[in-house]
């Protein structure tokens, strides 16, 4: 039996040959420079920070170049899988508005290039596997678990390299009769690609984020194929973005182990290679040392963490490019109102150590982004956030919608908009004190004056609150000013800096009691425009309630 003998006998059903892969997949009609990139996670169910960090990159790249995004499902290890994990793939994408221009999706593929499922590629894989042994670049081979382990304890013992290489490549040169015997016996057996590399030898390769690199050429006869018929990841993927036309893969830095199998398959193959980017590890601090974010210790690391707490998704997609370019920022100071596709990101910006990953400053990025958003937005973002996670705070925002928007837009706008909040789960504590049903004043808040002052004034302003025509914030502040000294309270804070003995306290005392009254606490928004939204009777009713 020869090599093409054995490719019929391992591949009776496959009648392809690559030619017919090359001419199914053309290249792609794109502007010249236009980049395709990829995601291509596995369908595990968990989907973390690393999925959004690649996958920003990869949006960035192709459709600031004019070119294509896709997604693509890796599902050839069958044992990883779990129910519906493409469903939660496409579905946490969509909600980070990451669009992409074909791929699987819920209905099905969209485009050309697919199947974009690798299960479903089960012969195009196939094609080239067949290809590879009928010209002896691959083989199959019959060792058992029991006989790797025990090849691996001896690699150990001796201190060398493990894997399936040299002497212990005990398939790799097999005499045909007994590679035909083995098929006879109906013996299980994996399909290696047959390797020619040396660890003697070194590579040069530019990776776009690390820059000029020597890695060590591949020895190792890799798995291609396994016993159910599927490929390996580092086949798959290398057959995929050729035949898909990927022109850039991104991926962490955990893989540049793998890159010489990676680039060797390219080359045996005769296929291009993309150009690649292996992004560096997110990091945090843990103590006054670094360590890599972990799905055990790290909420923040699971992408619905930022659902449920209701970090706002262009916060974190900000977030992340500030991550990703070192200039992000200098640009954003210098362009607020700016929307995010005007920044021009470049590979060339991104960092090759660890990326920090710092809660505070994703805190201070989700209000600045919130305070450039109008009203609208808020009460969109927020009432869809409620009615997933607090259908009550949803019931009550949804009540009258004008309301609630009316609400939002205190302080909304101009060049120093109010940064209250930067989660929609901090919304509801915000603006509790607008619905009866979640007001619960706390009453310590109030100025340092004494009770029985604090409880007149706050009596004595429910009549004048009847009666006030006050049209604007500073007509209403005025009228303060003006019954201060009834109280014994200083109506200038000039004076009473030169002399506060001279005063039981100021009008900034007379205003924090009607503020606390009010609204239930001592940090809130513009009271005037508080007062006018509550209306004077549940104003002048909180004000009785102070005793």
């Amino acid at each position: 039996m020869n090599h093409q003998e054995l490719a019929e006998r391992l591949f009776p059903n496959i009648k392809t040959v690559p030619e017919d892969m090359e001419k199914r997949y053309p290249e792609r009609d794109l502007p010249e420079g236009a980049a395709v990139t990829r995601i291509a996670p596995s369908p595990t169910g968990f989907m973390h920070l690393g999925n959004l960090y690649g996958a920003v990159v990869d949006e960035r790249l192709a459709h600031q170049s004019g070119g294509i995004f896709y997604l693509r499902i890796e599902d050839t290890d069958r044992k990883r899988l779990v129910e519906n994990g493409v469903e939660t793939i496409i579905k946490v994408f969509s909600r980070f508005g990451l669009n992409f221009d074909e791929g699987a999706t819920l209905e099905g593929d969209n485009g050309i290039y697919g199947p974009y499922t690798q299960s479903e590629r089960g012969p195009i894989y196939q094609t080239y596997v067949k290809d590879l042994v009928r010209k002896g670049m691959a083989y199959p081979c019959f060792a058992t678990e029991e006989e790797l382990a025990e090849a691996h304890r001896v690699q150990e013992a001796n201190k060398e390299n493990f894997g399936y290489y040299g002497k212990y490549a005990v398939w790799r040169d097999r005499p045909m009769e007994e590679v035909e015997a083995a098929l006879d016996e109906g013996r299980p057996y994996v399909i290696r690609f047959r390797s020619e590399g040396s660890i003697e030898h070194k590579i040069k390769f530019t990776d776009l984020v690390k820059g000029q690199m020597e890695i060590t050429e591949n020895d190792q006869d890799v798995v291609i194929l396994k016993s159910d018929g599927l490929p390996t990841y580092h086949f798959a993927h290398v057959i995929d973005d050729h035949l898909m036309h990927t022109t850039h893969v991104v991926r962490g830095e955990e893989w540049l182990g793998t890159l010489p199998i990676h680039i060797q398959l390219f080359d045996a193959l005769g296929f291009k290679r993309p150009k690649y980017l292996h992004t560096a590890q997110l990091m945090k601090l843990d103590g006054v040392s670094k360590r890599k974010l972990s799905k055990r210790k790290d909420p923040e690391f699971a992408l619905d963490y930022y659902f449920e707490t209701g970090i706002p998704i262009p916060a974190a997609i900000e977030y992340v490019m500030t991550l990703l370019n070192s200039n992000f920022e200098e640009w954003r100071r210098a362009n607020q109102s700016a929307p995010l596709d005007d920044f021009k990101f470049t590979a060339k910006k991104m960092s090759s150590s660890g990326a920090l990953f710092d809660l505070d400053k994703l805190s201070d990025v989700c209000k600045n982004v919130v305070a450039r958003m109008s009203a609208d937005e808020v009460y969109a973002y927020t009432s869809a956030w409620a009615k997933e996670y607090d259908p009550e705070f949803y019931e009550l925002l949804t009540r009258d919608e004008a309301y609630s928007k009316a609400i939002l837009s205190i302080g909304r706008g101009g060049k120093k908009p109010r940064k209250d909040f930067g989660r929609w789960n901090e919304v509801k504590q915000y603006l509790s004190f607008f619905f009866d049903e979640l007001f619960e004043p706390n009453y310590s808040e109030m100025p340092a004056l004494d009770h029985d002052l604090i409880v007149k004034i706050a009596h004595d302003y429910a009549a004048v609150c009847e009666k006030s025509e006050a049209q604007d914030a500073n007509a209403w502040f005025e009228e303060i000013k003006s019954l201060c000294p009834a109280y014994g309270l200083a109506s200038d804070m000039k004076a009473y800096k030169q002399d506060p003995d001279a005063y039981k306290g100021n009008v900034g005392d007379f205003s924090m009691v009607l503020r606390v009254a009010v609204c239930g606490r001592s940090q809130a928004p513009d009271l005037f425009q508080v007062m006018q939204l509550l209306g004077k009777e549940r104003v002048i009713e909180r004000l009785g309630q102070v005793k």
